[in-house]
């Protein structure tokens, strides 16, 4: 069984890192990462707030010491509810990453698996992600399905 944890405030500079390798993995990414020293305190906090609506679970890299192998964070979040979510409680989950040297050992999907766990535990009944196609296979073997839902962004 891979020992899956929660991340920790000392956890976050390694969190940010596995963030880079998924956002590198992206198609239309920035390769920057000057944004990382304004992200860690921010980071840090919601880390150290475990009543909070974030989580990360982690696996600690088995080769090298202080790294971790693998990341999967989530929110859950209060929607109106309706017919199909009365209390109106999603999950959403990101930054699911594994670092490339410890890939294919099932390190994301004991992340997912205690990320969903966590969800359960505070009531919510839809959880929701974006899928590269590499990725899909495992989140479908988990039981996501598509949704054909149209998704519509405004930066501010």
């Amino acid at each position: 069984m891979t020992p899956v944890r929660r991340a920790t405030p000392d956890d976050a500079e390694e969190v940010l890192r596995l963030r880079q390798v998924m956002i590198d993995s992206l198609a239309r990414s920035d390769p920057s990462t000057a944004w990382h020293a304004e992200s860690l305190p921010v980071l840090r906090a919601r880390l150290a707030a475990p009543d909070g609506g974030f989580a990360a679970f982690v696996v600690d890299h088995p080769r090298r010491s202080g790294a971790l192998a693998a990341l999967v964070a989530g929110t859950i979040e209060y929607r109106i509810g309706g017919a199909h979510n009365p209390r109106g409680t999603d999950g959403y989950v990101f930054s699911v990453a594994t670092d490339p040297d410890a890939r294919r050992r099932g390190y994301a999907r004991a992340c997912m698996d205690a990320l969903l766990e966590w969800f359960r535990e505070r009531g919510a009944v839809r959880v929701r992600l974006t899928a590269s196609p590499e990725a899909e296979p495992m989140y479908r073997s988990l039981g996501f399905v598509p949704k054909p839902d149209p998704l519509l962004e405004l930066r501010l």
